[in-house]
């Protein structure tokens, strides 16, 4: 025989059409409470003053409906004790009465307060670990030692700091493998190998980039998700560094300067420097964002893409206002002039381009321009003049100004006039006078036409 578990109300009230408590049973979680003292009251009289309005509601719906909705509130007992409860009434017979079943909801009221606390904590977790992630990233762009981060599983890098990106011309994206020596690449192997295994092992020294400088480098594997990475420390080995000599530091500050965005990037278009004026141009703080970005990622103009600009290169060696859209991280759009130059000898895997915002550039003559004057007149009495009247003050500035330009082409001859624009010699006779431009033309010449 199967025995079914029925869920038993916590609070059951036996009430009277009135709302009068005639009866209390109480289930035994909370059978230890004395509640003779409600008998003979109002409902409403033991409950919060939230509650109050909301047992009346309820004692009305199940006179008039037969049962009420459910609505939560807080029952206090005699002993003091206030617990939050959800009832509902339900009408029985005739005039038998009414009665109210109530489930206690202080287990319900505890896990939303613990799933509260949680929801807190962990938010509060998520934002330390947003600190820790910040500061990470500035000690990582701003540190003078070149660190990548590389994929355990390809050798691709994932990032470079800046260090690494000026110092070596590793940039995301490149398998790291690549830049090794030949004669290094088993033992820079091996020494990933057994990282692996044991997380950290001392450093080695490789040969690296294309005049196969010696580096130290030390590996350590991190957990990432989707697969583990490397991070790699690069120091130079031997000798100090040459210093650049001042001129060269001196052109590197006034390229900083620069008012016009100037980047510099490879044959395939991707950026290796890049100024401040181009960082404000596409809407980023920091030069690590847009180092090793092909440039085609700002670019938004069909048929003026990076790739029509390399094939200009390649084929003149140099490009003057190249013109194009550019758009911003942040949504900002802008015209812009591109120069560029391909570089040779030492250089000749480089381009140097300048990037020139023409978004603000006026027309020439544009302040002279009577139909711009014109125009600008009509736009400055928005407000204060009807859209109707604006509209045929428009139309007749545009008139006139065809006329005028249609007068000019014919030398003054209106008959030629009235054929260039498709008017009758009597219609153009009449938009003269209307225009008081009778003694704009010349008369003389009326007879040729």
């Amino acid at each position: 025989m199967t025995r079914l578990t029925i869920a038993q109300p916590d609070v059951t009230l036996t009430l009277d059409m009135n709302g009068v408590i005639r009866g209390v049973s109480l289930a035994e979680s909370i059978g230890g409470e004395s509640v003779q003292q409600w008998l003979g009251r109002h409902w409403a009289e033991t409950v919060c003053s939230v509650g109050t309005g909301r047992v009346r509601s309820m004692v009305e719906d199940a006179r008039a409906a037969g049962v009420s909705a459910f609505q939560q509130f807080t029952q206090r007992f005699p002993s003091g004790l206030e617990m939050p409860m959800e009832y509902t009434t339900i009408r029985l017979g005739e005039d038998a009465g009414l009665v109210a079943v109530g489930k206690n909801l202080q287990a319900v009221a505890e896990l939303q307060s613990r799933l509260l606390a949680a929801q807190q904590a962990r938010e509060q977790d998520y934002w330390k670990l947003r600190e820790i992630e910040t500061r990470s990233r500035l000690i990582f762009d701003a540190s003078s030692e070149a660190v990548l981060l590389v994929r355990a599983d390809t050798l691709r890098v994932i990032e470079a700091n800046p260090a690494a990106i000026r110092s070596l011309g590793i940039v995301p994206g490149w398998e790291v493998l690549r830049e090794v020596a030949g004669r290094d690449q088993d033992g820079f192997q091996a020494m990933l190998a057994r990282t692996r295994r044991h997380g950290r092992v001392p450093g080695m020294i490789i040969r690296l980039g294309a005049d196969q400088a010696p580096w130290t480098v030390k590996a350590t594997l991190m957990a990432s998700d989707p697969a583990p990475v490397f991070l790699l420390q690069l120091s130079p080995t031997g000798a100090a560094p040459v210093p650049a000599p001042a001129d060269a530091l001196q052109l590197e500050a006034m390229i900083e300067q620069l008012p016009d965005a100037f980047i510099l990037m490879d044959r395939d278009g991707v950026i290796r420097r890049a100024n401040r004026a181009f960082l404000d141009l596409v809407e980023v703080g920091s030069a690590s964002r847009v180092v090793g970005e092909r440039l085609d990622r700002w670019l938004s103009r069909p048929g003026a893409t990076l790739a029509n600009l390399l094939a200009q290169l390649e084929r003149h060696g140099k490009v003057r206002l190249f013109a194009t859209h550019l758009t911003g991280e942040l949504g900002a759009e802008a015209d812009v002039e591109l120069t560029a130059v391909l570089g040779s000898g030492p250089a000749a895997e480089s381009v140097a381009v300048v990037l020139r915002d023409v978004s603000r550039r006026l027309p020439e003559n544009a302040a002279g321009d009577p139909l711009r004057r014109g125009l600008a007149e009509i736009t400055g009495q928005i407000g204060r003049t009807p859209l109707p009247t604006l509209v045929r003050d428009t139309a007749a500035v545009i008139e006139r100004h065809c006329i005028e330009a249609a007068l000019q082409l014919a030398n003054g001859r209106r008959t030629a006039a009235a054929e260039l624009l498709g008017l009758s010699r009597q219609s153009l006779y009449m938009k003269l006078n209307r225009y008081g431009m009778d003694a704009d033309a010349d008369p003389v010449q009326e007879g040729t036409g």
